[in-house]
């Protein structure tokens, strides 16, 4: 299982939206969306 795949399976066995998840950690909502879709943040 890739990163992108662990992020997005762990968001959404919390019940977190990529916002929630995104204010968690500090990043914003784009971050979250990016790390899901496999795009590097920079």
């Amino acid at each position: 299982m890739e990163l992108k795949d662990r992020i997005a399976a762990v968001r959404k066995a919390a019940g977190l939206t990529q916002e929630q998840l995104g204010e968690l950690l500090g990043v914003t909502r784009q971050a979250v969306s990016k790390w899901e879709s496999g795009l590097s943040y920079t």
